[in-house]
């Protein structure tokens, strides 16, 4: 989540809490509150949490944690000490792969060997040196039985030139060759038509994406950056 969307939705929980320090806060008002509030806020769940005076607030795909007395708001990461493990991480990860579930393939563009062992998601920039030098090596990724489904992420944002290829690639008769073109540094031709770009880049925002490529495992889990395919694999079968 962007930091400025982030602090505007801190800002608002506070709001609603103001009031509410000696009366448990009561989940279902707190959704109302903040639909009322801000209702472009993804709420997904409100609810204690494991941690005792908690509770647990899903928006989109992140998390928050709020007092029961409604005086405190956390903005970070639950861990569990004795277990050393991070309970926040666990359940980021799966709202991430429920997230690329509920999005479906037919809204990405989809490189798959013949033998697939493994899957990523790969947020991809047309224009992004990294992103291209991944793609140019999708022959290793396809020995390693690694399948590759990529959702758009240009980072100039929308309507930028980077968008604009995006758009055509997806409009494309041929969208995985036209891909490969686009990522060999051609112009494809331009094209208009309905298109899951900007589903894409909300999903990048959701997932606090802070450049490209950005890969999201099955399970959920993000590598940011480049990563080679001998060395994704050995990522993938160690997860």
């Amino acid at each position: 989540m962007k930091q400025q969307y982030k602090e505007k939705l801190i800002l608002i929980l506070a709001l609603t809490f103001m009031g509410t320090s000696s009366v448990q806060a009561d989940e279902e008002a707190v959704r109302k509150s903040l639909i009322k509030l801000m209702p472009s806020a993804k709420i997904e769940s409100i609810k204690l949490s494991v941690a005792k005076g908690l509770y647990e607030v899903i928006l989109g795909a992140n998390i928050i944690y709020v007092s029961e007395d409604g005086k405190y708001l956390m903005d970070g990461h639950l861990i569990d000490l004795a277990a050393k493990k991070d309970l926040t991480d666990a359940k980021l990860a799966d709202i991430r792969k429920l997230a690329i579930k509920k999005l479906g393939e037919d809204q990405m563009i989809i490189f798959k060997p013949e033998k697939s062992k493994y899957k990523v998601s790969v947020f991809t920039d047309i224009d992004c040196g990294y992103c291209r030098k991944l793609h140019s090596e999708m022959d290793q990724y396809m020995a390693e039985g690694i399948t590759i489904q990529y959702l758009f992420y240009p980072r100039a944002g929308k309507g930028s030139e980077s968008y604009n290829k995006a758009v055509s690639v997806w409009c494309a008769d041929d969208r995985n060759s036209a891909l490969t073109v686009a990522k060999q540094g051609k112009t494809p031709e331009q094209k208009t038509c309905k298109n899951p770009v900007d589903r894409h880049m909300q999903l990048g925002v959701d997932f606090e994406a802070r450049g490209t490529p950005m890969i999201v495992t099955e399970k959920g889990n993000i590598f940011p950056g480049y990563v080679p395919a001998k060395k994704l694999v050995r990522a993938l079968a160690s997860e």
